[in-house]
């Protein structure tokens, strides 16, 4: 009777056993036809490069006087080829910095080589590669004299590193101590004696945080009802004013660029008027202006940041 009783549980460990090596001999077989790369990666990248050109662009046109021209979006011409027309001449000798500054700041980190094209006849004007600045040298056709009238910005980024080759050695060890391990704790429940153990389920306990609800100072956003509540007054949002206030709060106290806002904001409109932003923060800073602990500040040139003050 014993060895009937030891002989039971055996055979359901090795049927338990069989099936945990068939699902991980799938499991090994789905990591090794799994692709390299992600989609996702490759248009993040483009929207960083988009926002660090139109980054670019403003400043150049702001150093020129122009302030409120539209610019124009930015084109992909090839898998890692962009271009940005600008229908006015600009200071071509502050153009390295602006743009090595504003691929820093959107993480661009691949080596490049920008040209200046004429818009009419498509011809090089201007251009350099970022290996000169990186050796210090001289940026080239840098003072040289240039007549007014329609440039196109391009850019050419480096093509990405080849990815190593992968190796499943790693996958296949970690899928066989996982087997390994299941098999003994099955090993161990199946030999010992089984017992009923009564377990009493602990009741959940009462919440009355609203996760519609965004407290900033003495100030409510209720997202679910589109409210916002300052001093003892409840004033009634728009879908976006909600969504770009909610957007600010997150980012408390940092600045957040004008470009950001547009693409966080307004992505699902396609292109829309830059000064809509503008309209849009000036009906939110009456709103939570009652509010002592809380303003909106905009910075000049970038975007706006969204003080919060504590202990007012």
């Amino acid at each position: 009777m014993k060895g009937l009783s030891i002989a039971a549980p055996l055979r359901r460990v090795l049927t338990g056993g069989a099936c945990l090596l068939g699902l991980a001999l799938l499991f090994a077989q789905f990591i090794g036809a799994t692709p390299d790369g992600s989609p996702s990666e490759a248009r993040s990248r483009d929207d960083n490069v988009n926002l660090a050109l139109r980054r670019t662009a403003h400043h150049l046109l702001r150093a020129a006087g122009d302030s409120t021209s539209r610019i124009l979006p930015v084109q992909r011409t090839g898998p890692h080829t962009f271009r940005l027309q600008l229908t006015q001449a600009f200071d071509y000798d502050t153009l390295p910095a602006l743009l090595q500054a504003s691929f820093r700041l959107h993480r661009i980190t691949e080596a490049y080589d920008v040209v200046v094209l004429d818009c009419t006849t498509g011809q090089v004007q201007l251009g350099y590669s970022v290996t000169d600045l990186m050796d210090n040298q001289p940026v080239p056709c840098s003072g040289r004299a240039r007549r007014a009238g329609c440039y196109t910005l391009q850019v050419t980024l480096a093509p990405p590193a080849a990815p190593a080759p992968r190796t499943h050695t790693g996958w296949l060890l970690a899928v066989g101590g996982l087997l390994v391990g299941l098999l003994y704790m099955s090993w161990q429940r199946a030999v010992a004696p089984q017992t009923t153990v009564s377990t009493q389920t602990r009741p959940a306990e009462p919440t009355n945080v609203n996760p519609d609800q965004v407290h900033f100072g003495n100030t409510v956003l209720d997202l679910g009802r589109q409210t916002l509540r300052t001093a003892g007054t409840e004033q009634n949002l728009t879908y976006r004013e909600a969504k770009l206030l909610r957007l600010l709060v997150q980012h408390a106290n940092r600045v957040l660029e004008r470009d950001a806002i547009l693409k966080a904001v307004w992505e699902d409109e396609g292109i829309i008027v830059g000064r809509s932003v503008d309209v849009f923060v000036s009906r939110l800073r009456k709103l939570v202006q009652a509010d002592p602990a809380v303003r909106i500040v905009a910075v000049h040139g970038v975007g706006y940041r969204l003080e919060v003050r504590t202990g007012e």
